[in-house]
């Protein structure tokens, strides 16, 4: 037995996916069958959500992009906020590709031994954990995508962590 008929047990976790879309009324599309993206509207923004299946491994990559676009002129700025940001997280990370200058958070899960029930909770939990962190620091990616002065005293500012809500 190779390492990998241990992950011969796993469905395709999209399904699961589909029923925590219907759940929320979210309209979704799956251009494939291991791709899904819906497209969500956050507090602060819009984000695509992507989710790729990868059978051999029995993993799923998920990708919440925001709608913004930041200017290469700040990639040396970005790449800083972004090892600040990425040192604190416990689940995924942020990054923001050079093809596209969008900012997205994005995390990879192993699905293996997952039941169709367990998988709706960790898909629902992963979502939620995701559209958390892509609102606490929407801000701080809107400021490098639109900020006409931005400095690293308004970005320490912006990366501060506070109490309530405004």
């Amino acid at each position: 037995m190779t390492g990998f008929d241990l992950y011969e047990d796993v469905s395709n976790p999209l399904d699961s996916i589909e029923e925590v879309m219907a759940g929320h009324d979210w309209t979704f599309q799956r251009p494939t069958d291991d791709e899904l993206t819906v497209h969500i509207s956050g507090t602060f923004g819009q984000y695509t959500m992507t989710f790729i299946w990868h059978e051999p491994h029995s993993a799923m990559q998920f990708f919440c992009e925001f709608d913004l676009s930041i200017p290469t002129s700040r990639f040396d700025m970005t790449s800083k906020v972004l090892r600040g940001i990425n040192e604190n997280l416990w689940l995924g990370h942020f990054d923001v590709p050079e093809d596209s200058n969008a900012p997205y958070f994005r995390h990879t899960t192993l699905l293996r031994g997952m039941t169709q029930t367990s998988g709706t909770d960790h898909i629902a939990d992963l979502i939620e954990v995701a559209l958390a962190e892509c609102e606490k620091y929407y801000s701080v990616f809107h400021l490098l995508a639109e900020s006409s002065s931005l400095n690293d005293d308004v970005l320490t500012l912006a990366l501060a962590e506070n109490e309530g809500q405004a």
